[in-house]
């Protein structure tokens, strides 16, 4: 399969940078990363959804858009492919979870004229992690303001991407449950992964495969 444009996207603890990362190094890809750790919204957000979710999602929306389409267009003639840890769609999973649904109806509106001009995946990779297992990888990494997060929260996220995934049937979606795989840890199941994205090849619509 010949791919110029991977991502690969999770819930919230998934392992989806870590993965992205790992790929970028070996291959030698360029390497789009989602850049969320400096929005002011998003601690305020967590501790006040209801106030704060609105302003969070349009400046998500704001960033995802300019740094893709940065990314993107600008090819680097020295890198066989690029590998994203996020998609822009991602920006109407999240705030179908948090907005209300006037909001959302707004949203979507600005998201629909946005969406037509971003370029679609090769293939698109996602990471599928049971709930508690999220938990407790979210538990691990530290991030403070993502300790309050629910598996309520995270169960409406994970039903947002597969609603959108059947919605949108013109990408490949390579959907691979690691629930029970180790990838860091263990050189095995990275290979898995591996050839599973490199490897095969996969029509439009949903591909999952369970390790």
């Amino acid at each position: 399969m010949d791919l110029n444009y991977i991502v690969i996207e999770g819930n919230i603890g998934a392992g989806k940078t870590t993965l992205c990362k790992m790929i970028a190094q070996e291959y030698n890809a360029k390497l789009i990363l989602e850049q969320f750790a400096d929005n002011p919204f998003l601690p305020k957000f967590y501790n006040d959804p209801e106030k704060y979710s609105f302003q969070l999602e349009l400046s998500f929306l704001a960033e995802r858009y300019q740094q893709l389409n940065q990314d993107l267009t600008s090819r680097d003639l020295f890198k066989p492919f690029t590998v994203a840890d996020y998609y822009f769609m991602k920006s109407l999973i999240f705030a179908k979870a948090t907005l209300s649904v006037d909001e959302y109806n707004l949203y979507r509106q600005i998201f629909n004229i946005i969406y037509k001009s971003i370029p679609r995946p090769d293939l698109y990779v996602y990471l599928h992690v049971g709930v508690q297992k999220l938990k407790s990888n979210i538990l691990k990494r530290g991030r403070d303001y993502e300790q309050g997060i629910s598996p309520e929260y995270l169960s409406k996220i994970q039903d947002g991407y597969f609603d959108f995934f059947k919605q949108q049937n013109d990408i490949s979606y390579l959907v691979i449950d690691t629930t029970n795989m180790d990838f860091v840890g263990n050189q095995n199941d990275y290979q898995i992964i591996k050839d599973l994205i490199f490897n095969k090849k996969y029509e439009k619509g949903i591909t999952r495969i369970t390790i």
